[in-house]
């Protein structure tokens, strides 16, 4: 195959990776779930949260396992069977709201669904860093920006197809919360393009390279990179695995709660207190909804900023700055001081935007470390960290409430000293 055609294959293979990230990025709209799950069942907050605790937990396990995978199996193997899992998941999900098990919906989403997105998040990211390594932070940022972009749409889409597909007795009294057809429909979208996406995928040809790129002297060549064994010897392994941990808890927690805080604090600026109309009530749960799906958007736009700009100010100062801001406006918002609708939209889609820039400049930052020949496995294990976060950030805000902002605060400033202090390896001994 001639490099022309090369050149055309590894950008259909980008397309390929964007479609795959847009379907799963849609866990990132669970807020939108959460309250009709628990006013159809009777399920305590806590009792449905855990499932995206479990659901965050599995997915950085998954994306560890599958990193390893494709390296030896290949990409297309990895995401194919990606996408079975996730499209299988949302669907059992979808059983379990119709028949009303909290187990099933644990099962469905926050196993089965969690194990195919994490097969199916860290492909696409192993893949175009070996096909891009002349764009490693722009590719990154694109793919991962569709994981983002899912959220804006599920965001979006999923009231209004819960809604429709409600039902209610002629008592008034609902009898089917709308979600289980939701997901029913979205679950055999999922098996059909993530399963049709990954038939794109390859590994590029051993040792090639765009035409007319030389790697800088900064980064690992594909000779010289680390082993996963020789990587996670190394400090800089563990302080890219504290960085992104830190971003992610942060950002989690946020993501978990994003509706419902989005709803209160609506409702204190509106001054809507005590029992509100049916009118009401619709209002400020479209009030949420719009919150997640704008702070989504900008999910996925910050996924392509801070990985576009990484490649020219560099991957540390990137997180450096990410970590300050993020810092102060959790302090502002935790003090009141940002504490009505519009000004709220408006910070939360730049922590949004953070978020998601951690996840889009982590992997180039890795390779950039420790090399891309073992990166599927390298950077698959850091996402472990992805799992630690989904515990930490979701657990924190549903547990510490008054105080969980100030704990992501605290938090994003530890991470801003581990990244001031970081260097890169000078490389492999022995």
């Amino acid at each position: 195959m001639t490099n022309d055609n090369l050149e055309s294959k590894r950008w259909l293979i980008a397309i390929g990776a964007v479609v795959i990230q847009l379907c799963l990025g849609t866990v990132y709209a669970w807020s939108v779930f959460k309250i009709p799950l628990m006013k159809m069942h009777g399920w305590e907050g806590p009792t449905v949260q855990y499932t995206f605790m479990l659901l965050m937990l599995i997915i950085g396990l998954a994306a560890a396992f599958g990193g390893a995978l494709v390296d030896k199996k290949g990409p297309r193997f990895v995401a194919t069977i990606g996408g079975i899992l996730f499209g299988i998941g949302t669907l059992v999900a979808g059983y379990a709201d119709q028949v009303g098990s909290i187990a099933l919906l644990y099962l469905g989403f926050g196993i089965i669904a969690a194990l195919g997105n994490g097969f199916g998040y860290v492909t696409p990211i192993a893949t175009l860093i070996r096909w891009f390594p002349d764009k490693r932070g722009l590719v990154t940022g694109l793919a991962v920006m569709g994981f983002g972009a899912g959220a804006f749409f599920m965001g979006k889409i999923a009231p209004a197809m819960i809604e429709a597909f409600k039902q209610v007795d002629a008592a008034g009294t609902v009898i089917s919360s709308g979600v289980a057809m939701t997901w029913y429909i979205w679950g055999v979208i999922f098996l059909i393009l993530v399963t049709g996406s990954a038939q794109l995928f390859k590994n590029p040809p051993q040792g090639w390279l765009p035409a007319g790129f030389k790697p800088a002297a900064t980064s690992v060549s594909a000779a010289d990179s680390f082993t996963f064994g020789e990587a996670v010897k190394t400090p800089q392994w563990w302080m890219l695995w504290s960085m992104l941990c830190i971003n992610v808890s942060a950002g989690l927690g946020l993501i978990s709660q994003h509706s419902p805080l989005a709803q209160d604090i609506y409702k204190n600026t509106m001054g809507l207190t005590g029992d509100l109309t049916p009118e009401q009530i619709a209002i400020v749960a479209a009030a949420g909804g719009a919150v997640v799906a704008y702070a989504a958007i900008f999910n996925g736009l910050g996924r392509l900023f801070w990985a576009k700009i990484s490649d020219n100010i560099g991957r540390k100062m990137v997180f450096l700055i990410m970590f300050a801001t993020q810092a102060v406006l959790y302090v502002l918002v935790a003090k009141g001081i940002i504490a009505t609708y519009w000004p709220f939209v408006i910070v939360s889609c730049y922590l949004l935007a953070c978020y998601g820039g951690g996840f889009a400049t982590m992997p180039a930052f890795a390779a950039d470390a420790f090399g891309p020949a073992y990166i599927g496995k390298v950077y698959g294990f850091m996402l472990t960290a992805w799992s630690t976060a989904g515990i930490i950030g979701p657990f924190a805000f549903e547990m510490f409430k008054p105080q969980a902002l100030m704990i992501a605060a605290g938090l994003l400033t530890v991470g801003f000293f581990i990244a001031l202090v970081y260097k890169a390896p000078k490389g492999k001994k022995g």
